[in-house]
């Protein structure tokens, strides 16, 4: 008799800890994806508290509160937890939010490709740096631009799927980047 009140006691608790776990996805589903610092940010404005004075409550510094604010810094568990007791949000509410935010994150990183296909440009475009070690993202003017100077229709094609056409125009300044480059006026034959 006593193993079976056991056994229903550990499946009464475990059903109480789905259920608060429901509750906990279902009241926070619409901010599935957002920075947990978006809704820490909206909470503190909710109760009137600064964050300054919300941080110094927690023994934080205030410029970790702020940089949780503004998305610049993810937020741990052991802060997370404080944050939840000092507003009284069900425990793991923030931990779950920035869970949710980082599978957000990978996902889009990993439908974005890092880097166009290295098999169609080659390598004598960036005779200057090891075309492996280019960070595609963070050099995107220089490669736009080298390509667009010294590449063939292929490689334009290329940098065109990979980059949008957007930034293309902002990089080259014209309105139809695949538009040829003008012959310069000194240069003609005669």
């Amino acid at each position: 008799m006593i193993v079976k009140a056991i056994v229903v006691r550990f499946y009464v608790l475990q059903y109480q800890q789905i259920c608060l776990y429901l509750s906990v996805i279902w009241k926070y589903e619409k901010y599935k994806g957002i920075h947990p610092g978006a809704v820490l940010e909206r909470e503190l404005k909710k109760r009137g508290l600064s964050q300054r004075y919300f941080a110094l409550s927690l023994s934080e510094h205030p410029q970790t509160i702020n940089a949780i604010t503004k998305g610049n810094r993810d937020l741990n568990i052991p802060l997370a937890l404080k944050i939840e007791k000092m507003l009284g949000l069900e425990e793991g509410t923030m931990a779950l939010l920035q869970t949710f935010y980082d599978i957000e994150k990978q996902k889009k990183k990993e439908c974005t490709p890092s880097r166009p296909d290295l098999s169609i440009l080659r390598k004598i475009l960036f005779w200057d740096t090891d075309i492996n070690k280019i960070d595609w993202d963070k050099n995107s003017a220089y490669v736009i631009n080298r390509v667009f100077e010294r590449g063939n229709e292929q490689e334009k094609k290329e940098i065109f799927r990979f980059y949008s056409e957007d930034k293309i125009r902002e990089v080259t300044g014209k309105s139809d980047p695949y538009s040829r480059i003008p012959v310069m006026q000194h240069l003609k034959a005669r």
